[in-house]
């Protein structure tokens, strides 16, 4: 899922909000120029206007000025510390600034908030997405591999969205428990009835909730996910704190050829197959599969991916044991 621009936040001042209404009327026309020399005006009259700064960055960039559009998302981020629209990923995207800025929590919950009732609808019929069913698959395959039944007294879904791996994995599962960022994501779910407990929070804070009150989980998923996270080190810890020692924890991730994180065109994260390794050892969990497979496209092109399942480095002595 990429942004396709900013929501609309007011500056304050009833002219600039008009002739910033006026110049997206201009964009959606196709006049760009008229709509960069609209914006300018705006910016001029309401130098803090964040939202504004966001924009003429947006059609700078799409007219192929990249410079005046850096200037632009530049004073974007610097006007809005919480990074509503993004302006940090943006100016990653042109080269500026961090290869690789962490999503903030304010920008995250904003993007899935916008999309959550057409979320369903644009990933089955546009984005062929199938990461549930995927991660569904590998963790019944390494299931087998050690002779145990796919069935689990809990589960953890990170980041469950609208529900699509709860619904997945809910045949397998005694207890499931959904936790998102964004509200209008949990009410999705919500609605599809089948959660045990839906927790709107932000990932990490949920993993230390969890870990607080002492609780275990025999299954941690991830579906999708990661690709909004740039550093996986602090989660990868957190979900090891909470697993069983015979736990299971399934992830996707994007992926690309290089070594480390990459932020993507889309404006999503892609995890080197060497990172994902390192992070999990370092966690001390071990991978027990990894494939690369497509769990999503975009533009019809199959999107390069890794499906991954890891346990506890305890469960790995036991599985050798096991095939001793």
């Amino acid at each position: 899922m990429t942004d396709t621009g900013p929501l609309f936040v007011s500056s304050g001042d009833l002219v600039a909000d008009r002739r910033y209404k006026w110049a997206l009327d201009h964009a959606a026309r196709g006049d760009f120029a008229g709509a960069a020399d609209i914006l300018a005006q705006t910016v001029e009259l309401a130098p803090g206007f964040a939202t504004a700064w966001f924009a003429l960055g947006a059609i700078r960039d799409r007219l192929g000025e990249r410079d005046a559009a850096i200037v632009a998302f530049d004073n974007a981020r610097r006007l809005d510390p919480d990074d509503y629209h993004g302006a940090r990923l943006q100016l990653a995207r042109l080269g500026a600034g961090e290869s690789a800025p962490a999503m903030t929590t304010t920008y995250v919950r904003r993007l899935f908030d916008q999309y959550a009732e057409r979320y369903d609808g644009a990933l089955i019929e546009h984005l062929r997405y199938r990461a549930p069913a995927l991660l569904r698959d590998a963790v019944e395959q390494v299931m087998n591999a050690t002779r145990r039944e796919m069935r689990f007294a809990a589960m953890l879904d990170l980041g469950c969205g609208t529900g699509f791996a709860g619904a997945a994995f809910r045949p397998f599962v005694e207890h499931l428990i959904g936790v998102d960022l964004s509200p209008a994501m949990i009410a999705q779910a919500s609605a599809k009835g089948v959660y045990d407990r839906l927790e709107t929070a932000d990932i990490a804070e949920a993993l230390d909730n969890e870990a607080a009150r002492g609780a275990v989980y025999q299954l941690a998923v991830a579906a999708d996910v990661f690709v909004y996270l740039n550093d996986l080190v602090p989660i990868a810890a957190r979900v090891a704190r909470v697993l069983a020692p015979d736990g299971v924890f399934a992830f996707s991730v994007e992926t690309h050829a290089g070594d480390g994180v990459k932020l993507l065109p889309t404006l999503r994260y892609a995890h080197s197959e060497a990172y994902v390794r390192r992070v999990l050892r370092d966690a001390g969990l071990y991978v027990a599969q990894l494939d690369q497979k497509s769990v999503r496209s975009e533009k019809s092109v199959p999107v390069d991916s890794l499906v991954v399942v890891a346990q506890p480095s305890t469960a790995a002595r036991a599985a050798d044991s096991f095939g001793s």
